[in-house]
């Protein structure tokens, strides 16, 4: 299985530095979630580990590898990447969006064969996709479009799939559609799954391990349980809240203060009068 880490990271743009000096390590074959508050460096650090930016110093470390010094394909053989929103192509058909998965095996000399399109099979069938093949990409709701670009992923048969915020603009259903999916995935398959999540009580239900970002270093990281706290969430997040469990998962949840309409005070206040 594939191993990813990093060694003294720094990542930033033109004299702006947003990560400093990082090293960590990501659990093979779990699901880790980069949490933080906007502009803390979840998605600057996924890019980096996707090989999408280029680190100011240290490195990614892929296998023993630095990341920078492989080769693209290589690579793409072994980490799928899915980047926030992506814009697909007009005119292109599902079936068309997730066959460029296999982009990392074509060559001059090794063209598409049965095991390309037995692992794009495979990937429509993983997304539930098979009956929307021949569907335009831009013609699906948001859910159905996500799940095609995670099947793209899928299609490069990678031990590791990276998602920058892969529930942005989705609504409630189909945000858990999406994580439930990545979730059987990991479970199915071992799959290491990185991503970046804002909703803090997602983040906590369906992760292994989270890496909590602020000041340009790890704040803390591990099981939500063992991590999640009304402190962490104040430091992190500058925000109060307090922390107790999902009744049905057993998960930390969080509870955020601040203003709205109160029923327990109107409960208490209806008592008291009579």
């Amino acid at each position: 299985m594939e191993s990813l880490t990093t060694k003294d990271l720094t990542l930033g743009y033109q004299d702006d530095i947003i990560i400093d000096s990082l090293n960590i390590t990501i659990p093979k074959g779990k699901v880790s979630v980069l949490i933080g508050s906007n502009g803390c460096g979840k998605s600057t650090l996924l890019r980096s580990l996707a090989r999408l930016l280029q680190p100011v110093n240290g490195e990614v470390v892929l296998n023993g590898n630095d990341i920078a010094r492989m080769k693209t394909k290589e690579v793409a053989k072994k980490m799928a990447v899915l980047p926030q929103s992506p814009v697909t192509p007009e005119g292109l058909t599902v079936h068309q969006l997730v066959k460029l998965g296999r982009y990392p095996y074509q060559t001059w000399l090794k063209k598409w064969t049965e095991e390309d399109e037995s692992a794009v099979e495979r990937a429509l069938q993983s997304t539930n996709l098979l009956d929307l093949k021949d569907r335009l990409v831009d013609s699906l709701s948001g859910g159905q479009r996500q799940r095609a670009w995670i099947a793209m992923t899928l299609a490069q048969e990678t031990d590791i799939i990276l998602l920058d915020e892969p529930t942005t603009y989705l609504d409630m259903t189909h945000q858990i559609d999406i994580l439930d999916l990545l979730f059987e995935l990991n479970e199915k398959d071992n799959r290491t799954i990185i991503m970046v999540l804002h909703d803090l009580n997602l983040a906590c239900r369906y992760a292994d391990h989270i890496i909590a970002l602020r000041d340009k270093k790890v704040y803390a990281q591990g099981k939500p349980e063992e991590i999640i706290s009304c402190e962490l969430v104040q430091n992190v997040f500058d925000m109060r809240c307090d922390v107790t469990y999902d009744p049905i998962f057993g998960t930390p949840m969080c509870i955020p203060h601040g203003r709205g309409r109160c029923l327990l005070a109107e409960t208490v206040s209806n008592a008291q009068n009579g």
